[in-house]
């Protein structure tokens, strides 16, 4: 008599269609592209725009933001047409329904993002014939430009996490960290105007910086499955930005929209990226600690340690590092001090002081007890709600 051996299906294919690697990397390395593409090009274009001045829709920069855009919609539309009409049954574990279409969560924000973007190109032109050059980065249309360049690269961090979570080992770890720095680099670019060196020792700046990068640190710390997770993403963060303060100056230009105060010769690069790496170095330590987030009571004592420490790291390294940007040691390649003044901004001894520090103006930064008190107090809810966020970032499956 003759037995027969059942043979047990490939449960692990069935149930994660991109289990060895295939399937789903190559969405997560496009989706990395694309957000690399989308950081270049915004960085590029406030350089073109403090240089050279309002040109044309037509720009490399505004062409390098909006194929990173393109490219995050048609990769989320291509997932989209792939779980819907040509996986099998499995697909329902995997991806998130709207309207009956399926794929996976992060390939429906990104193109919830693409969309947004794209809208965004026929406002920001139509703004700028009607009201010229901007005057703040944060124009309307350049609002929801950035919510759109917010919805792709959470699209791209949420893919990347759903491999990195579906994983045993931690080689998913790689993009999901290089894709959080990016996230980070996006996060900075938009607070540019608060955190020029020369607003570094006023309320201002480390109220933006408390409200910003904390939730961001500990969400990537807490969520990474690799040794050290937001150090790394804070070093992405500095390795893009010194990259594009080191680049953009080697490219000639010349302003074309008067009034020219600032006779520049070269694409004006960004300023020198803040020292996070600090800060994030001892969110790892802390976060390395702790064995899970515990309830709203160790939640809520994790979060007012994270957020204090989070802004004295910053205020104690930061403070410092700003004197030296805005001294004649700084003005070199490297460190790019005195480098970042646009074709508009007038000479004078300003370019070299801390601005709005008088104690005796009540409008102005200068920073006293009570303003410290306040930024610990939004560090701390950025850091809960990083908390949160990190936490549910541990679940991402599909």
């Amino acid at each position: 008599m003759e037995v027969v051996t059942p043979v047990r299906p490939n449960i692990d294919r069935e149930v994660r269609p991109w289990a060895g690697l295939d399937a789903f990397l190559w969405p997560g390395y496009l989706l990395a592209v694309a957000i690399t593409s989308i950081t270049i090009g915004l960085i590029w274009d406030i350089s073109w725009h403090t240089t050279i001045g309002r040109d044309t829709f037509w720009t490399p920069a505004h062409m390098a933001i909006y194929l990173g855009g393109s490219m995050g919609g048609f990769v989320g539309g291509w997932l989209a047409i792939k779980y819907t009409f040509l996986l099998g049954p499995e697909r329902e574990g995997v991806s998130v329904s709207i309207f009956g279409a399926r794929a996976p969560l992060g390939a429906w924000v990104a193109i919830w993002g693409a969309i947004a973007m794209i809208t965004s190109g026929p406002f920001d032109d139509w703004w700028h014939n009607a009201y010229g050059l901007d005057v703040k980065i944060v124009s309307p249309p350049h609002a929801v430009l950035g919510l759109g360049m917010f919805g792709i690269s959470i699209g791209a961090l949420l893919l990347v996490l759903s491999r990195q979570n579906q994983r045993q080992d931690k080689s998913g770890s790689g993009l999901f960290v290089y894709v959080g720095g990016v996230f980070l680099v996006l996060a900075a670019v938009f607070i540019t105007e608060t955190t020029l060196p020369n607003h570094q020792h006023g309320s201002l700046f480390y109220l933006a910086c408390s409200l910003v990068f904390p939730m961001r640190l500990v969400a990537m710390g807490w969520a990474g499955k690799c040794s050290w997770p937001a150090t790394r993403v804070a070093l992405v963060y500095m390795l893009v930005q010194c990259l594009m303060m080191w680049i953009l100056p080697l490219f000639p230009a010349q302003p074309m929209l008067a009034p020219i105060y600032n006779p520049v010769t070269h694409m004006v690069p960004p300023a020198f990226p803040l020292l996070l790496i600090f800060p994030a170095i001892v969110i790892d330590w802390v976060l390395g600690k702790v064995r899970s987030r515990g309830g709203w009571l160790k939640t809520l004592a994790l979060a007012l340690g994270l957020g204090g420490l989070f802004l004295l790291i910053l205020l104690g390294v930061q403070w410092y590092f700003a004197e030296f940007l805005l001294s004649p040691s700084a003005d070199n390649w490297f460190f790019g001090g005195n480098r970042y003044w646009t074709y508009g901004s007038r000479p004078g001894p300003y370019r070299q002081e801390f601005w709005r520090l008088n104690k005796l103006n009540p409008n102005s930064e200068y920073l006293r007890f009570s303003g410290l008190l306040l930024c610990w107090g939004v560090a701390s809810l950025s850091a809960w709600i990083g908390l949160i966020w990190g936490d549910w970032m541990r679940k991402v499956r599909r």
